[in-house]
């Protein structure tokens, strides 16, 4: 039985990034669930502010189908992020309006599961910007999003020096989260 494939990604590409920490933290649980992760980050994938008339002018950035086709050689995907004004942050939405421009019948990313999780310094631990990320993705990406989410409040604080959740039940929830994505999304990939 081959390990189920996960993306895991960050909404931030900042230098201490805690939504990058998050993901850090769920692509080692995700290991310890026998999925087989993949951690990327989006500042290696550098895309334009989305435009339709630059994408009729010259096409949709190669950044953009190289990630359509990452998320479609993996069965499912942890995507963390900040939030930003209630939201989920600029980048990660241009990132997302640029892959759902790719065609999914060339590159059939649709389908695949997602978990989210969100950071924040404040108490509700961004958990404004989870129900925005899960509208995007699955309007956007076609994505089918896993019940369980994670919320990082008060994250400055969140995290041991090794990267880990200092908090018991919070690494226990992120835990619960990942082994969730990885039964979901191994059992559709059958």
């Amino acid at each position: 039985m081959t390990a189920t494939k996960i993306l895991v990604f960050a909404g931030s590409t900042r230098a201490g990034s805690l939504s990058t920490k998050l993901a850090a933290a769920a692509a080692k649980e995700l290991a310890l669930a026998d999925a087989d992760v993949t951690r990327i980050s989006l500042a290696d994938y550098a895309l334009p502010i989305y435009d339709g008339d630059l994408e009729k002018e010259v096409g949709i950035p190669d950044n953009a189908t190289q990630l359509a086709r990452l998320i479609a050689a993996h069965q499912g995907a942890f995507i963390a992020t900040p939030e930003y004004n209630n939201s989920v942050p600029p980048l990660l939405k241009n990132t997302i309006d640029w892959i759902s421009r790719v065609e999914s019948s060339k590159v059939p990313y649709r389908n695949r599961v997602f978990a989210v999780g969100s950071v924040s310094n404040g108490p509700i631990g961004g958990a404004r910007a989870l129900p925005d990320l899960r509208k995007i993705a699955q309007a956007g990406l076609g994505a089918i999003p896993i019940p369980e989410k994670i919320e990082v409040g008060r994250a400055r604080e969140a995290f041991t020096e090794s990267g880990e959740l200092a908090v018991e039940p919070v690494a226990k929830l992120l835990s619960r989260v990942c082994r969730s994505l990885v039964a979901l999304a191994g059992r559709l990939a059958d």
